[in-house]
């Protein structure tokens, strides 16, 4: 049966962060991911994670200064910033017992394109080497370009190709259904041929990235492929409650979630 982790950069939202922490396991979710827990110290993470027998995932690269900037890790010149940002996410990661990092890519402008390519791939190389002293998985993820116009990476192959290039084991990709559903749908056979790839993945609905119950996507389909291909990671739900969060998991109860109301 697929496995369910709570995103709660967008469940449970109401709360701050730590209570957040305590909502996901009332609610029957037994993993965590995280976005920007910066702000809360990893001791009190780790705490809250301990105390609900929780396993926690991935966190985000911190986005970066400047308005709309979201990642560095693919764009040029700013090298030295994004190894400042990966570090924080590598002591962050490690202080709280997670397993993965997701490394933003950035936006680059059309020209920028292909210098932005070579710098992904050395800043990937260089990075996956440092976790994997740690024990830490790298994601990348191909986010779709109306959400994020400009962002470097949008295309699962483009994903995979990137991954070829760097060549270490511990680069993977995140396989949001969400992203890839906006840009190339087909997702079961492409979920069949990049599994090989794949370190984790996320679900919403499209396209109002709410709970996965809605829209074009056939979820319960999606679900059962995930299981029967074998995938053994978790699946994040990165979506965007329509109102609070317990009353939105009705979907979830063939999982072992805990719909209220």
């Amino acid at each position: 049966m697929p496995r369910f982790a709570a995103n709660l950069g967008y469940l449970f939202t109401d709360r701050p962060l730590l209570e957040r922490i305590d909502a996901a396991a009332a609610a029957g979710f037994k993993a965590i991911e995280l976005q920007f827990p910066y702000d809360v110290p990893a001791s009190q993470v780790k705490a809250a994670i301990e105390r609900n027998k929780l396993t926690v995932l991935g966190i985000n690269t911190p986005p970066g200064e400047g308005e709309g900037t979201f990642g560095l890790a693919a764009v040029p010149g700013r090298e030295k910033a994004w190894q400042a940002l990966f570090a924080r996410a590598l002591d962050y990661i490690t202080a709280i017992g997670g397993g993965a990092i997701h490394c933003l890519a950035g936006k680059v402008s059309p020209e920028q394109r292909p210098a932005a390519e070579r710098v992904f791939i050395d800043n990937l190389r260089a990075a996956a080497d440092l976790a994997a002293a740690q024990n830490i998985m790298l994601l990348i993820e191909p986010i779709n370009p109306r959400d994020r116009p400009n962002y470097f990476l949008n295309h699962v192959e483009h994903a995979a190709d990137i991954i070829a290039k760097a060549g270490r084991a511990n680069i993977k990709i995140q396989f949001d259904f969400y992203h890839l559903q906006i840009v190339g749908g087909d997702l079961i056979a492409r979920l069949e041929k990049f599994l090989p790839d794949i370190g984790h993945i996320q679900c919403a609905a499209v396209p109002t990235r709410h709970e996965p119950d809605e829209g074009e996507i056939n979820y319960p389909a999606v679900f059962a492929a995930v299981d029967r291909v074998g995938f053994r990671g978790w699946i994040g739900c990165e979506y965007r409650p329509r109102g609070r969060t317990e009353a939105g998991l009705g979907w979830g109860r063939p999982y072992g979630l805990i719909a209220t109301p």
